[in-house]
């Protein structure tokens, strides 16, 4: 299978997605990935990390789907499905076949932080071995959105 590259979707500060205070993400039950605290003025839009199928599109999160089947989740903050929508801002369904860099979602991490949560968006490589994949940017530095964060092999 050839090696897949999975950019960022938001512009912000690479986390190491153990830091994220979610054990679900942290813990790397879902897979594993990186986690990118996005910037309040670059990080207002996420875009498709990978081409593929949108198989789930939520206001805080969604999937896209590789063609060979690995699939990749954009979590856009912690505990934001309470925000039910409110702040966030779909450009596309699930269903739909994407670019890598289209944009999927806008939405205002400040507020999201504002409203007492973290805004950090965990990028998670979906039932992936840890060995499998490969982190391209280094913890702590600035990414822009569309810019490579992991290799998956």
């Amino acid at each position: 299978m050839a090696g897949l590259t999975v950019l960022s979707p938001v512009a912000g500060t690479v986390v190491d997605v153990s830091d994220v205070d979610d054990p679900v993400f942290s813990a790397g039950l879902v897979g594993p990935g990186l986690a990118v605290e996005p910037d309040d003025a670059r990080g207002t839009e996420a875009v498709a990390p990978i081409a593929g199928t949108i198989v789930k599109l939520h206001p805080h999160a969604f999937v896209v789907q590789a063609d060979d089947g690995r699939a990749v989740l954009v979590h856009l903050g912690i505990d934001t499905v309470k925000l039910g929508g409110e702040g966030f801002t779909t450009h596309a369904s699930e269903g739909d076949v994407v670019e890598r860099g289209t944009v999927l979602v806008s939405w205002d991490p400040a507020a999201v932080r504002g409203g007492g949560r973290s805004a950090v968006c965990p990028v998670v490589a979906l039932e992936a071995t840890p060995d499998a994949v490969e982190t391209l940017a280094q913890v702590g530095t600035t990414i822009e959105h569309g810019q490579p964060l992991l290799s998956w092999s």
